[in-house]
């Protein structure tokens, strides 16, 4: 196995079975972390409740096409870089999959060794352009997954600290409900009170400012 220096996330959305089967088998053997969708819908419910550097994304989908999953995606502040795979070649069609919130645009039938190549490119765009997110005076290290303090001192967070406080800090002005929380940051299955719990968990490391809490609607990124 090819491990990266950090393995990305990747979604895989296709509703060609044996086709994703073998992409995912191929970008696992690469070091990615892969999860497949068979069409629009199920695409759409893990991209707004996991977080990934890299969409994979056929445009032609059963339930809800690709180009209209990566615009709600969008909508929702998804950052993750988006290649568009599709039959669909005409540069009228290229345009449409670009202007629609895509990075990039690749037809069927393709080389692997090509889409390979693609998606490492825009995993390196994805680091080199956020390295790190602030948090008033001090940063959210993305590649290290831990926070530097405004005095130098860096603090290690668990997974979900560090994915909470990632969705905070990528629209620092934006409130996020509970429920919002939740259900992108967490299981399915996990309750009400989590997000209060890993809030808690937070601030006891970072201080009191670093997650506010806007009464009656939910929370927004502090500062350290």
């Amino acid at each position: 196995m090819l491990v990266t220096a950090r393995s990305h996330r990747l979604l895989l959305v296709e509703d060609d079975a044996e086709l994703r089967d073998m992409l995912t088998e191929t970008f696992a053997d690469e070091g990615y972390l892969v999860d497949g969708a068979p069409d629009g819908q199920r695409g759409l419910h893990l991209g707004l409740t996991r977080t990934y550097d890299v969409m994979v994304v056929d445009r032609m989908l059963p339930a809800l096409d690709g180009l209209a999953l990566v615009a709600k995606l969008r909508a929702r502040a998804c950052t993750a870089r988006a290649l568009m795979l599709t039959a669909l070649g005409t540069v009228g069609d290229r345009i449409a999959g670009l202007d629609g919130g895509a990075d990039d645009y690749l037809t069927k039938p393709f080389e692997l060794d090509e889409l390979s190549a693609r998606v490492r490119a825009l995993c390196r765009r994805t680091t080199e352009s956020a390295d790190a997110l602030r948090i008033g005076p001090g940063l959210l290290d993305l590649s290290l997954r831990d926070v530097q303090l405004p005095d130098g001192t860096r603090v290690g967070l668990s997974a979900r600290e560090f994915e909470l406080l990632r969705m905070l800090a990528a629209r620092p002005g934006a409130v996020h409900s509970r429920n919002e929380l939740r259900c992108r940051v967490f299981d399915e299955a996990a309750g009400s009170s989590i997000v209060d719990t890993y809030v808690y968990y937070l601030r006891r490391k970072l201080g009191r400012d670093a997650v506010k809490t806007v009464h009656g609607l939910g929370y927004r990124l502090g500062t350290l």
